[in-house]
């Protein structure tokens, strides 16, 4: 009788044993494993949204930087530019497929020796955005792959694909075709000064606590024009398209009561066709090489010489 209560007791915590096992608590129950391929380092080769391209149509780009390694099952080991060596990484199981290390979060969709396809996600309160900002996949080749298989380097796979050239292609010519019309240029505008008495400042919008990387730099570029010896003392934050030419179309300038808005925006258009055009080399922005209209915002100063 007694055997018998401690062989019910034995199975009992058996089944209780096996029954707490789950995804969040042991990998062996996940849909991938990350030990088999522990030690190999990765370098990612593409990122593409869900259409195959890596842009969209605002002109964001996809750029692949990144270079991983697998540690252990809960580790991720990335190299940092900042640092210049690889860090290691609390690789974390959240649910799912998804995983989040170096402060991010991925959706784990291919895992091989010689390569890997993370999804990037972008996590809100702990939901999924279901906008572009999850539509990113990256693909990493392992680097002995990249070498000894495909025999070239990832620089050169990381290149854009002329199914991307054919697309910013079309969307330049769609937005040329007025002054009003624009999306974001990878190189952006450049004011160059063609004398003393004005000087530009570009700033810069990447913010880690708000989550803005260096793209909001290119996508919204923001810049600070000052002109000494102007016809009166003036300073107007402008919204302005700067053609495929490096011709400035003021759209409108922020800050200003409504009954008061189109006179200004005429102001500036004219310190914009006066004063910037013949001061400034404009460089419109660029990408892939190709110039084309982009929107920007800019702080335009103007100072009155000081009478005696």
């Amino acid at each position: 009788m007694i055997k018998n209560i401690i062989q019910i007791f034995f199975l009992s915590l058996m089944l209780s044993a096996c029954s707490s096992k789950n995804k969040k608590n042991d990998a062996t129950q996940r849909d991938f494993q990350f030990e088999p391929v522990k030690g190999i380092r990765y370098e990612e080769v593409k990122r593409r949204f869900s259409n195959g391209l890596s842009f969209n149509e605002q002109g964001f780009m996809q750029k692949p930087s990144w270079i991983i390694e697998v540690v252990s099952e809960d580790t991720m080991s990335a190299w940092s530019p900042q640092k210049q060596r690889m860090q290691n990484f609390y690789l974390q199981y959240d649910h799912g497929n998804v995983y989040n290390f170096a402060e991010e979060f991925f959706k784990v969709k291919h895992i091989s020796k010689d390569s890997l396809v993370f999804q990037r996600i972008q996590v809100d309160g702990r939901v999924i955005a279901d906008d572009i900002r999850s539509d990113v996949n990256m693909t990493f080749y392992a680097q002995h792959y990249i070498k000894n298989k495909l025999k070239t380097t990832a620089e050169i796979l990381q290149h854009p694909t002329k199914a991307d050239t054919a697309y910013i292609e079309k969307r330049v010519a769609e937005v040329n075709r007025t002054d009003t019309t624009a999306f974001a240029a990878t190189e952006p505008v450049q004011f160059l000064p063609k004398s003393k008495i004005v000087k530009v400042k570009k700033f810069s919008s990447a913010d880690k606590l708000t989550k803005r990387t260096s793209a909001y730099d290119y996508i919204f570029p923001r810049y600070r024009i000052e002109i000494e010896r102007a016809y009166k003392d003036f300073a107007y934050e402008c919204l302005a398209v700067v053609d495929y030419t490096g011709n400035i179309k003021i759209l409108s300038v922020n800050g200003v009561l409504p009954e008061t808005a189109e006179g200004k925006k005429k102001m500036m258009q004219g310190v914009a066709d006066i004063y910037i055009r013949n001061l400034f080399d404009v460089a419109p922005g660029t990408t892939l090489g190709i110039p084309h209209n982009s929107e920007i915002t800019v702080m335009i100063v103007g100072k009155a010489i000081k009478k005696p």
